[in-house]
């Protein structure tokens, strides 16, 4: 799976070089522009192409908010993250009504953006795989899924990872590949792939190669619901 590509639209540098920090460690995330004003965040998001924009409130050129509306104006379905001090209904109720898919209020902890952008490859995940939907993945998508309880030893976001990179491989993948792309341990990869084979998530085979032990690789069963 490709970089995910996000604009960051902050007028504090400082603010702004930890938030690329906090998003950038959670891959496949990588903020590939910041904008500092509204009008550098028009010309970025022409120019970037973006998958997702990171916005804050207060700007010296005028408001976020203002900015996300015009945008699904013109009807961008962009995925947007507020992340703001502004806290009043209003504000909130504003980003809401046009679309945003979470709104973190400063400060906040590096859990809960990452519980975010988390959220954000979740709905990839939902959306990739066919044209259509099941009541059960809509509920996914709209969160009104049931509580899953995970064995001990699996957590929800590095399943979701997991099962994000399986989605867009479009191929098969090892635990090696897997491990080596999230950053973890081969054995912990194919404890969760393992895991999505046991739900029927994801399909194994074996490949021989030479006359030692095969090789395992992993894919998405294309025709099943989360």
């Amino acid at each position: 799976m490709g970089d995910i590509h996000v604009l960051l639209i902050e007028d504090d540098p400082w603010v702004a070089e930890v938030n690329r920090q906090l998003i950038e460690s959670l891959p496949p995330f990588k903020v590939v522009g910041v904008a500092d004003t509204l009008q550098e965040a028009r010309r970025l998001t022409l120019e970037l192409r973006p998958h997702l924009m990171v916005v804050d409130v207060y700007l010296p050129d005028g408001s976020g908010l203002e900015w996300v509306h015009h945008l699904r104006s013109e009807g961008s379905v962009l995925d947007i993250i507020m992340i703001t001090a502004a806290n009043d209904v209003s504000s909130i109720q504003m980003a809401l009504r046009d679309g945003v898919l979470d709104y973190l209020i400063k400060p906040f902890e590096k859990s809960r953006l990452h519980d975010a952008l988390n959220r954000y490859l979740s709905r990839r995940n939902v959306y990739a795989g066919s044209n259509t939907f099941t009541q059960a993945r809509l509920d996914r998508l709209l969160r009104h899924d049931p509580q899953v309880h995970l064995p001990k030893g699996i957590e929800q976001v590095t399943l979701d990872q997991i099962q994000n990179l399986l989605t867009e491989a479009g191929k098969p993948l090892t635990a090696e590949e897997i491990g080596g792309q999230l950053g973890i341990s081969r054995v912990t990869a194919w404890r969760y792939l393992e895991y999505l084979v046991e739900r029927g998530w994801a399909a194994v085979e074996a490949l021989y190669k030479g006359s030692g032990r095969p090789q395992k690789s992993y894919a998405r069963k294309q025709a099943s619901s989360p």
